[in-house]
């Protein structure tokens, strides 16, 4: 049983919280607090009943359970003041108030299913979490930041659909069948890979396959440095898009801004503040926006830094983080103004 509201995703089998493609850890007892209340959502649950159906009847003190029920609230990006999703009514107990969709395992997940946008004579394709290499988890946001500027240069051959990453994300640590994601995608293709960053050093690893035949139709590495990582990542955007349509084979990328920066600090500040956006909580946001703001410190006319304040900056607003005018509010439109009038910036969507 999948229960899905907003962003969220309440895998019951598997005892899984996520948001988007990112899971979230939960003590055994908040996953079965918060199941208790998206399953009950229609009526207020008392004290009693949250002690009976998680705790079995045993007594629980006060603050364990008002402690259980704060971290379920953060979880959801939720607290005590907004109760967007967890309300709190007085001497009575709580009721969940999001809007629930229940889906049994068999169906496909809301996010994961194929993308009706998505033309049929297409050739399409998902470009899956690259592995971090590196040995280092704190070195994960590089690869993941990898993977969204492969697929950002990919997506710019408009004879070729490419599914976002939000999607495509979904498979991060997992093994996955291509033939999985295939029917649960609706695409042809698949790019899967590495990164290993070490040092001034990288290493990008790529392999497409067929997911029709499970055929491997290319594999190859690329080594440089820092300072040619943006040549890297238009290296394996090119084969991949000449060997799915050797009629259209390129034999460059024409990148529409070039190099986005010079200053390598500001892009790997940048590709952190791009994954903490993913991680939409409210302290995500901010640290967003920060390492932004440092990024644009070294770089002043860094585009994608700029974008990134405003996509953190809407989205605190949409969740009611920030006033819904004000200082913050104009600041995010200013970015965004910017960045839509720097020539030659990708958008992304």
């Amino acid at each position: 049983m999948l229960l899905a509201f907003g962003d969220h995703r309440l895998d019951i089998e598997r005892r899984e919280l996520r948001r988007g493609a990112q899971r979230i850890e939960l003590e055994p007892k908040v996953f079965d607090l918060l199941v208790f209340l998206v399953r009950n959502r229609g009526r207020v649950v008392s004290k009693d009943d949250l002690l009976e159906a998680v705790w079995d009847g045993r007594i629980v003190s006060e603050s364990a359970l008002t402690t259980r029920i704060n971290a379920a609230r953060r979880a959801l990006g939720d607290d005590g003041a907004s109760q967007r999703l967890i309300r709190t009514f007085n001497r009575k107990g709580l009721r969940f108030i999001g809007e629930v969709t229940e889906t049994s395992d068999e169906a496909p997940r809301p996010h994961e299913a194929p993308d009706p946008r998505l033309p049929a004579d297409k050739p399409s394709l998902a470009v899956l979490p690259f592995q971090n290499m590196s040995g280092d988890p704190e070195q994960e946001y590089f690869a993941d930041g990898m993977v969204e500027e492969i697929t950002t240069a990919i997506s710019r051959f408009r004879w070729l659909s490419v599914i976002a990453r939000n999607s495509s994300f979904t498979y991060k640590g997992k093994a996955v069948d291509v033939r999985q994601v295939a029917r649960e995608l609706g695409v042809r293709y698949v790019l899967e890979g590495s990164v290993r960053k070490a040092g001034n050093r990288v290493r990008i690893t790529g392999q497409l396959i067929d997911t029709a035949t499970g055929t491997h139709l290319w594999a190859d590495r690329f080594d440089g440095s820092l300072d040619d990582i943006f040549e890297l990542q238009d290296q394996v955007a090119s084969r991949v898009v000449g060997v799915i349509e050797p009629r259209l084979r390129v034999t460059e990328t024409d990148r529409a801004s070039r190099k986005p920066t010079e200053n390598l600090d500001a892009y790997d500040l940048y590709l952190r503040a791009l994954a903490q956006t993913y991680k939409r909580t409210q302290e995500s946001m901010d640290e967003s926006i920060r390492l932004s703001r440092r990024a644009l410190e070294l770089d002043p006319a860094f585009s994608p830094a700029m974008g990134t304040i405003a996509g953190s900056r809407s989205m605190q607003r949409h969740l009611h983080w920030i006033p819904e005018a004000g200082a913050e509010v104009e600041k995010g439109s200013i970015w965004r103004g910017r960045r839509s009038s720097s020539p030659g910036i990708i958008r992304r969507c």
